[in-house]
């Protein structure tokens, strides 16, 4: 029984070492990327949340401004241009992620 406790052990091992090389393996081949790349990615981000953001409180103000009502327009488009942005952020970081995870040798010729 001791033997097969050190089989698992050193197979799990194995497979820990394997992973780890394979990940090194696949940063090497993806190239360097600087800090400014990674500046460049939450600057991109930031500006995903905020753009919409600031849309859907110019449109709320003019709303309210043009055709009051007991609604504040301004805090609902507030929100939802909040929303938005922040669906589009989760785009943007679930994209990078997806284009990091993914093997270049398991692309189709020509993509």
């Amino acid at each position: 029984m001791s033997e097969e406790h050190d089989v698992n052990k050193e197979t799990n091992f194995s497979r820990q070492v394997a992973a780890q090389a394979e990940r090194k393996l696949k940063a090497q081949r993806g190239g360097v990327r600087s800090v400014w790349f990674g500046l460049g990615m939450s600057g991109l981000i930031g500006w995903s949340v905020t753009v919409p953001t600031l849309l859907g409180a110019a449109l709320g103000i003019w709303i309210d401004k043009h055709y009051p009502s007991t609604l504040s327009w301004t805090l609902m488009l507030l929100l939802l241009g909040l929303i938005i942005g922040c669906f589009n952020a989760w785009y943007w970081v679930a994209s990078e992620y997806r284009q990091i995870q993914e093997d270049p040798r398991e692309r189709p010729p020509g993509s």
